[in-house]
C-alpha cells in the first residue's frame, strides 16, 4: 500500500507543478481505466443508499434533484431513529426514509416502491439491479462497506472522513484502482467554484510563496473526557446493535453512541479533526501539494488515550520543499479555537474579515493574504487594495455541475470525479495524520512510503485500525 507519486517538472510556475502532481487522476477518461459496469449514458443510475440517519437522509435529498438517477433500495441497521434533538432533526431510519423517497417519486413514478434492508450485505447480495451505493454509515463502517460494494461490481460515494485509518483508506484506494469503479468521496465543496477559484489564484501567483495556512472549524463537543458512558440501558427498539458495531469491539448498547455522538468515542471516529478538516482543509491540500509532511504534531484537551475523541484540537503540518514550492506550516484549529489576526489585517473593519466567524481558512504569503469561508468558499485578497488590483487569471481548472452530479458522470463512463478515491484517500491521510498526532500525544516524524511514524512505533496502533471477528476487511 505504498504511494504513488506523479510530477511533471517541466512546468514553468511551481504552482501549477503541484498541481499537475495532485490532480493527475481526475483527467483521465473512464475508458482508459477500463472499469466494469458503467450505466448507459442514457439511462438513469440505481442507487442504493447505506445508512439512512441524518447524513444519508440529506444526500438522499441531494440525489432526488438528479433526474439521471433513482434510489431503487436502502439498508439501515435501525428502523427508526428520533433525531430530533441534532441538528439534523426530523426523523431518519429505514421506515421514514424509505416514506420519503417513495413520497418524492411518486410525482411522476405511482406507486414507485424503494426496497429496505437491515444488513446491507443482504441488500448487496439480493438488488443486482444496483448500479452504485452511497454509503453514509459512522466512519468505523467505511473501509468495510466500500470495499464489499466495489468488489461486487458497484460504484461508490462515501461520506467522509473516507476511512477511520490511514491504513484502510490506502486499502479502500487500491481496491478502487484495481476494480474501476466510479469514486467519490462526500467533501462537497470540491466541486465548488471556491475551490478551483482558490487554486487557480495560488496557481498564477496571487500572494506569492504560501508560508503558512490556517483552518479553524467550530466543530467538536463530542469528547467528555469521561470514558465510557455508565450503564447498559435497553437496546433502542428496531435497532440492530451487533450490526451497527460491525468491525468495532462489542459493547452495550448506549444512546450516547448513536444515533447522533459516536465521533466522541475512537472506535468508531475520531471527533471534529476527521469530520470538518476534510472540508476545511481541502483547498490547500490541493493547490500546495500537501501530501508528505515531515513532522505532525497535535494537542488537545479532556482526551482519554482510549476511548474518547478530542475537541479543541490545535494540530500542525510542517512540510519541505514539494517540487518548487517552499517550505510552509499548516494550522487547524477546533472546538471555539481559531488563528490569530495576521499582522497588516483590521479585525474591526468587516471587508477585511477572516474566512468566516465559524470556519474557514486562510493563507498566509510573501505578497499578502488569501481567505476563504468554509467548505471551499470563494477566495479574496488581503489588504483590499490586492483584492481590487489583481487581475484574475485565466481558469485552467474544468468545472462541474455539482458533488453528486460529477458522481454520476463518472459512473456513466465520463471523466473520475473530482474527489475519487484515489486523490480523496490521500486528503484523508493528510487529516488523519493530525489524528494519529493527537492520540499519540507527541511529535510525529512521517515515513509515507512505509506508512510509519519513525520515532514513534507505539503510533503504529493509530495507523491501522482493529476489526472484529468475523468483520475482518473483504479482501
Amino acid at each position: 500500500m505504498s504511494r504513488e507519486q506523479t510530477a511533471d517538472p517541466s512546468r514553468r510556475h511551481f504552482m501549477t507543478t503541484a498541481a499537475s502532481a495532485v490532480a493527475a487522476t481526475t483527467i483521465l477518461p473512464r475508458h482508459v481505466l477500463g472499469g466494469p459496469g458503467f450505466v448507459a449514458p442514457s439511462d438513469k443510475v440505481n442507487v442504493a443508499v447505506i445508512g439512512v440517519g441524518g447524513q444519508g437522509r440529506t444526500n438522499c435529498r441531494a440525489l432526488f434533484q438528479q433526474d439521471d438517477c433513482q434510489i431503487i433500495a436502502i439498508a439501515d441497521v435501525c428502523e427508526e431513529w428520533d433525531l430530533s434533538p441534532y441538528y439534523y432533526g426530523g426523523l431518519g431510519g429505514r421506515g421514514p426514509v424509505k416514506a420519503e423517497i417513495e413520497k418524492n417519486y411518486a410525482a411522476k413514478t405511482p406507486n414507485y416502491e424503494c426496497a429496505a434492508y437491515e444488513d446491507f450485505r443482504v441488500m448487496l447480495e439480493k438488488e443486482k439491479a444496483v448500479d452504485a451505493v452511497l454509503i453514509a454509515t459512522p466512519d468505523h463502517l467505511h473501509a468495510y462497506v466500500s470495499i464489499l460494494a466495489m468488489k461486487a461490481g458497484k460504484h461508490v460515494y462515501c461520506e467522509k472522513p473516507l476511512t477511520r485509518s490511514i491504513a484502510e483508506g490506502r486499502l479502500v484506494a487500491q481496491v478502487a484502482r484495481e476494480t474501476g469503479v466510479a469514486t467519490q468521496l462526500g467533501n462537497h465543496g470540491r466541486s465548488g467554484e471556491g475551490h478551483r477559484q482558490t487554486a487557480e489564484w495560488l496557481w498564477d501567483g496571487a500572494i506569492g510563496d504560501v508560508r503558512e495556512v490556517h483552518a479553524w472549524a467550530s466543530a467538536g463537543g463530542f469528547a467528555t473526557g469521561s470514558g465510557r458512558p455508565e450503564g447498559t440501558p435497553d437496546v433502542l427498539p428496531g435497532l440492530n446493535w451487533d450490526l451497527w458495531l460491525g468491525p468495532a469491539e462489542w459493547r452495550p448498547y448506549h444512546p450516547a453512541y448513536a444515533p447522533f455522538n459516536w465521533r466522541g468515542w475512537w472506535a468508531f471516529g475520531g471527533g471534529g479533526l476527521p469530520d470538518v478538516a476534510v472540508h476545511h482543509l481541502d483547498p490547500a491540500f490541493y493547490a500546495l501539494a500537501l501530501e508528505t509532511p515531515e513532522t505532525i504534531e497535535a494537542t488537545a484537551p479532556l482526551l482519554d488515550p482510549e476511548e474518547v475523541a478530542a475537541t479543541g484540537v490545535l494540530a500542525t503540518w510542517r512540510f519541505g520543499r514539494r517540487f518548487n514550492m517552499e517550505p510552509v506550516d499548516v494550522f487547524w484549529y477546533d472546538g471555539g479555537l481559531r488563528p490569530p489576526t495576521p499582522r497588516g489585517v483590521d479585525p474591526d473593519d468587516p471587508r477585511q474579515r477572516m474566512g468566516q466567524v465559524r470556519e474557514g481558512i486562510t493563507f498566509i504569503g510573501d505578497k499578502g493574504i488569501m481567505t476563504c469561508g468554509g467548505w471551499s468558499g470563494m477566495p479574496r485578497l488581503l489588504p483590499r487594495e490586492l483584492h481590487q488590483e489583481y487581475e484574475r487569471p485565466e481558469k485552467v481548472l474544468p468545472r462541474v455541475e455539482g458533488h453528486h452530479a460529477d458522481w454520476l458522470q463518472a459512473c456513466k463512463g465520463g471523466t473520475p470525479a473530482c474527489s475519487n478515491f484515489e486523490y480523496g484517500s490521500r486528503l484523508c491521510e493528510f487529516v488523519l495524520l493530525g489524528v494519529a498526532a493527537v492520540r499519540a500525544q507527541k511529535q510525529l516524524k512521517w515515513d509515507a512510503e512505509n506508512m510509519k511514524a519513525t520515532n514513534a512505533p507505539e503510533a503504529d496502533r493509530f495507523i491501522e485500525a482493529p476489526y472484529r471477528k468475523g468483520w475482518e476487511l473483504p479482501v
